[in-house]
């Protein structure tokens, strides 16, 4: 697996991000279209269809959706015991999630400063990112 920094940290997985979505858009147009074609036979079967592709497209969202709630739920408490560890003091109360999250990246020797500069300059997650010299890979992410 290469390092990973900035520029390569996000991940998708081709089959989930890209198959599946489509998969689940094509079923729901193509449910419509048989909706809207259909004579009164095929009328309840193509609404079952496009009720089991909205059930479907909401699995899809909702599975990743909470999935990542519940790891940034995690991030943020690993991120505060790590200030804390270092620093003696928990997180500033001023840090929004997706600060958090963006400085689990930097290393120990800059975590510090950097969550200081982040809550001072209300920095966002890019930006703060694009400063980290030293970046702390996480491979582990959903």
């Amino acid at each position: 697996m290469p390092d990973q920094n900035f520029k390569n940290h996000g991940r998708y997985i081709f089959l989930w991000h890209i198959i599946t979505a489509l998969a689940i858009i094509f079923a729901l147009v193509g449910s419509i279209i048989t909706f809207i074609h259909s004579d009164g036979n095929l009328r309840h079967a193509s609404i079952m269809l496009i009720i089991i592709s909205l059930i479907t497209g909401s699995l899809f969202w909702y599975a990743r959706a909470f999935a990542l709630r519940a790891q940034d739920r995690a991030i943020r408490a690993e991120e505060n015991l790590r200030h804390f560890i270092l620093s003696g003091k928990p997180l500033d109360s001023r840090l929004r999630l997706s600060q958090i999250i963006a400085l689990r990246f930097a290393s120990d020797a800059e975590f510090i400063a950097l969550a200081k500069k982040a809550a001072e300059e209300n920095l966002g997650s890019k930006e703060i990112k694009q400063s980290i010299t030293n970046w702390k890979a996480d491979y582990n992410r959903v």
